[in-house]
């Protein structure tokens, strides 16, 4: 069963069924009382596009937007997994084959080009599985 991740936020445009809204991400120490002397303690602002949201939304509104436990695995596996899996599995089998390290560390990283192009090319799919929308 998946879960909720939810955050507030504010509307910061509406254009055609696609609303931009500006989220504060903070840090899990951010609520602590001294978190305003600590430099550990940091918030982000974020904008999240949702395609699909009710009409009756306004410019300035806060709301609420959500993704499932789901989406964030997805997200996390396209983003950092398989990057990381490609660019191993690269240098590894270039240093088996008696390659340099140079020409390891350049093919690990070369692998990744055509990664993310396809990424690039994908990702309307991708934006139709890993999606944000607005909690009524």
């Amino acid at each position: 069963m998946s879960s909720k991740i939810t955050h507030e936020g504010r509307i910061e445009s509406i254009e055609d069924g696609h609303i931009r809204v500006r989220i504060v991400q903070q840090a899990a120490c951010a609520s602590c009382k001294v978190a305003s002397q600590c430099n550990a303690s940091e918030t982000k602002e974020k904008i999240v596009d949702v395609y699909s949201a009710p009409s009756h939304l306004q410019v300035g509104q806060h709301v609420v937007v959500s993704t499932t436990d789901d989406a964030v695995r997805q997200a996390l596996l396209l983003g950092f997994g398989m990057p990381l899996l490609l660019m191993t599995g690269c240098v590894v089998g270039a240093k088996m084959a008696s390659s340099g390290d140079d020409t390891a560390a350049l093919l690990g990283l070369g692998v990744l080009i055509p990664y993310y192009i396809g990424i690039w090319f994908c990702r309307e799919k991708i934006e139709r599985r890993i999606s944000f929308q607005i909690e009524e």
